[in-house]
Parts: C-alpha cells; structure tokens; sequence
C-alpha cells in the first residue's frame, strides 16, 4: 500500500472513529451523566484509530517506541483536562479551551527534552495524575442538567461533522514525523476538546468540566494499556500487545464504574436503614 492511501486511510479511520465516539459521548452525558461519558469519551479511539495505521506502516519496534511517547503525553492530557476543568468555572468555551490547548502543546514540547524511559513515565502520570484528580474534586459535584439540553435535527450530524474536522486538520498537520512525537500526538486531546466545544455552549462550563474532572481518573488506565503495548509488541507482536492494552484500559475503567456503583449501592443502603 503506497504511502498516499495509508495516510489518507489513516484520516478517514481517525475521523470516523472520533466522530462517533464524541457523538456517543455527548449523548451519554445528557442522559446518564458525567460520570459514564467521561469513560466513554476517554476510550482510545482517535489513539487507537492511529496505532491501527502505525501497526501497518512500521515495525514492532518503533510502535513500542511510539507508546512510550503516549505514556508519557497522557500526563499532558491530564494537565489539558485539569486546565479546561478550572478555567471553565468563570470562562467561556473560546479562552477555556484555547488556553487548555496551549498548554498542551508547551507541555507536549517539555517531553521531547526528556530521553524518557517506562519507569520515569510513570513516575510523571503518577505525580500529575494524582495532583489533578485530588485538585479537580470539587469540579465533578456539578451535573448536566436535561433541561437545558434540547437537541435539534441536525445536532449529532453536526457534532460529527466538527469532530471529523478537527481530526483532519490536526492529522494532517502531523503526518511523517517520529516514533515519539507519533505517540504524543496520537493522545492529542482530540475527543475531549471537540466534545467541550460541542457541550460547553450547551449546559454551560462548570456541567462540561465535570465531564473532563471526571475523565481524570480513567486516564491511569490509558496509561497502564499504552505502557502493556510498549512491553509487548516486540515480545508477542503487535496485535496481539493491542488487544492486551485494550483490555487494561477497559478493565479500569469497569473497576471505576464497578467502585462507583458500590459506592451507591451502600448509600442507598444506607438511606434505607436510616
């Protein structure tokens, strides 16, 4: 397959893998809530859209080379996350997410001065993540409310559609460059920031960033797949490493929901008793 056609293989996956998963995810959220969009919108769709074509167009080597730099980068989208979250709280859509994607991109350029390795990307999420998720609590009590959604026919085309478009631009802004920088941009916050653009003007900033503090926490298991896919694509191959880091990310996210429902459950309980 000539290079050409990979690329534009490679967008056409990318935007409509992301269009339907920010479409699925803005849809959850006015319906079940923050909570469950967020780990729907943090799954690695546009990421996984982009190993898909790694996994074709290189070897095993620069793949486990390409998810160290996603390791490393997914503490970024925490920063992004965390970034949008605060600055909603008293901003509009435009300065929120402008400013959150600024940052994204100072802190994705810090990276490339670090000759990373498994351990130190680690230790990076667990510093970040932890700061950000203990620092966003109070932003996940806001809810979207229903009543102030009312979607109109042509709405979820739409939110496809500007999904797709900012995939476009930013793949293409992105094609032929490196193993790490592959993998930074793989987690380019692509999903979220085009979901905040479509719900923001919808049910307002503090009920959109709860979605994003929410999103935190599903981040560690981004984190844990990417790093199974580093160790392993060499070792048993790149699909088989895929499918294994797919699992991990999926496994902590039903261990998120899993805590959650308990945790109501025993409230509810509780209630009862009381």
């Amino acid at each position: 397959m000539s290079p050409d056609l990979l690329f534009w293989c490679e967008l056409a996956l990318k935007m409509a893998m992301t269009a339907t998963i920010v479409v699925a995810a803005s849809v959850a959220v006015e319906h079940v809530g923050p909570f469950l969009g967020a780990l729907i919108a943090t799954l690695p769709t546009a990421a996984g859209a982009a190993y898909i074509i790694l996994a074709i167009e290189h070897p095993p080597a620069f793949v486990a080379a390409s998810a160290l730099g996603t390791v490393a980068a997914n503490a970024v989208v925490a920063v992004f996350a965390f970034a949008y979250a605060l600055l909603a709280q008293r901003h509009g859509v435009l300065i929120s997410i402008t400013t959150a994607a600024l940052l994204w991109f100072c802190a994705a350029a810090l990276l490339r001065l670090v000759r990373w390795t498994p351990a130190s990307a680690l230790a990076l999420n667990a510093v970040v993540l932890a700061i950000t998720i203990a620092a966003s609590a109070r932003f996940r009590r806001d809810a979207v409310s229903k009543k102030a959604i009312k979607r109109k026919p042509y709405d979820l085309p739409l939110r496809a559609l500007a999904a797709a478009v900012v995939v476009a631009i930013v793949t293409t802004a992105s094609h032929r460059i490196g193993s790490f920088a592959s993998g930074t941009l793989a987690v380019f916050p692509i999903v979220i920031g085009t979901f905040v653009v479509i719900l923001h003007p919808r049910v307002g900033g503090k009920a959109t960033a709860a979605v994003l503090a929410h999103a935190l926490p599903p981040l560690i298991g981004l984190a844990l797949g990417f790093l199974g896919i580093h160790y392993l694509a060499e070792r048993i191959g790149v699909w088989w490493s895929y499918a294994v880091g797919l699992a991990l990310t999926l496994s902590w996210s039903a261990t998120l929901w899993l805590i959650r429902y308990a945790a109501a459950t025993f409230r509810l309980k509780a209630s009862a008793r009381g």
